[in-house]
């Protein structure tokens, strides 16, 4: 065993060293040796081990903080690089923007350009269309006056009809609500004209031609036996019929004159004295010379009847042609055929000679004046 060492009494103790006080002297009279106790390795092992924990705790902990300040790095860097690329972006959708809007302003520009010529297009097209209507008002109403006054002229209303049916179909082609008024108003006036009715001054023309040509051949009535021994002898001449079948030989041919000789002085024994009755003595009492006169008178009277039916003045025809009635009654043969027929022919004309006015276009001119001042 080794010897137990001296504890010196000047040199201090060490610190966490235990410190027994002296018992009593040794047997040698001096000093009393210190007792160290068991349990001083086993603190120092617990040191030890707390020492190495705390440093083992503390390299973990520098080496999370490492990796922390790492994650931080790594994430700074990906912000300052999302940060660039963003203002990249910013910077790319400014300038985007920039010509974005020019291109705005510019097709803006255009847009109201294009605005403005589709609006003086749509204002050209309606003058265009407005100028078609009105010229189209204008040339049915023009029509409609000329048909107006050849309507006067004749006496008949086929010029009215048939101008009225044209302007109605060329409304119906041009297709415009502006002019439906006109066209109701046409449709009423067609109406009207077709239930009208006037007097037929074409038909009455040709009575009265008529009546001229056959005074020339109207027997007057102080010239009936001339007339009936002219008939006579004209039904008793052969003609060219009956020619062929006169008997041959000169004994017929002398009784045949004969006959004749004796009927034309049988006629004329007869009518050396006649009783009738006499209602008009001027008649009998007219001299030849007079019988061109009164048939002038006539024809004049006729003439005067037509002129007035072509003026429309038809009191004035209606007169003339009861003058001539008159004249032709007291101065010409009743019995004859053909005096009947003048008679017949006169009677006719006045019939149908009415005063009946004409039916006026006012409703269609008024909307033609409307339709053209653009209301």
């Amino acid at each position: 065993m080794s010897p137990e060492p001296s504890i010196d009494p000047s040199t201090p103790a060490a610190p966490g060293t235990p410190v027994s006080a002296a018992s009593g002297a040794g047997p040698a009279g001096g000093v009393a040796p210190v007792a160290t106790p068991r349990h001083t390795g086993v603190g120092t092992y617990l040191l030890a081990a707390m020492a190495i924990a705390a440093l083992v705790s503390s390299g973990l902990l520098w080496q999370k903080l490492s990796t922390i300040q790492e994650q931080l790095a790594r994430q700074s860097a990906d912000a300052g690089t999302q940060a660039v690329e963003a203002r990249t972006v910013a910077r790319q959708a400014e300038e985007l923007v920039r010509d974005t809007a020019a291109r705005l302003s510019v097709t803006e520009a255009r847009v109201g350009e294009v605005a403005l010529q589709r609006s003086q297009l749509e204002e050209l097209m309606q003058s265009l269309s407005r100028s078609r209507d009105e010229n189209l008002v204008v040339d049915i109403e023009s029509a409609i006056r000329l048909a107006q006054q050849q309507a006067q002229l004749t006496g008949s209303l086929e010029p009215l009809v048939a101008t009225l049916k044209s302007a109605n179909q060329r409304i119906e082609r041009a297709a415009q609500p502006r002019l439906a008024p006109v066209q109701r108003a046409i449709g009423r006036d067609l109406d009207r004209l077709t239930r009208a009715t006037v007097t037929d001054t074409a038909g009455l023309l040709v009575r009265l031609d008529d009546l001229v040509r056959q005074v020339d051949e109207l027997p007057v009535q102080n010239a009936v036996a001339q007339a009936a021994a002219t008939r006579r002898l004209a039904a008793a001449a052969p003609g060219p019929a009956n020619a062929g079948a006169a008997p041959q030989g000169d004994q017929a041919w002398w009784q045949t004159t004969l006959q004749r000789s004796w009927e034309v002085v049988r006629d004329e024994a007869r009518n050396l004295v006649r009783v009738s009755r006499i209602d008009q003595p001027e008649a009998i009492l007219l001299a030849p010379e007079q019988t061109f006169f009164l048939r002038e008178n006539l024809k004049l009277k006729l003439l005067n009847a037509r002129l007035g039916v072509l003026a429309r003045q038809f009191e004035s025809a209606r007169a003339d042609l009861a003058a001539a009635t008159a004249a032709l009654n007291k101065y010409f043969d009743p019995a004859s055929r053909r005096t009947q027929a003048a008679a017949s022919l006169l009677q006719t004309a006045q019939a149908s000679m009415k005063a009946a006015e004409q039916p006026r276009l006012d409703e269609t001119l008024s909307a033609l004046a409307t339709a053209a001042a653009g209301r």
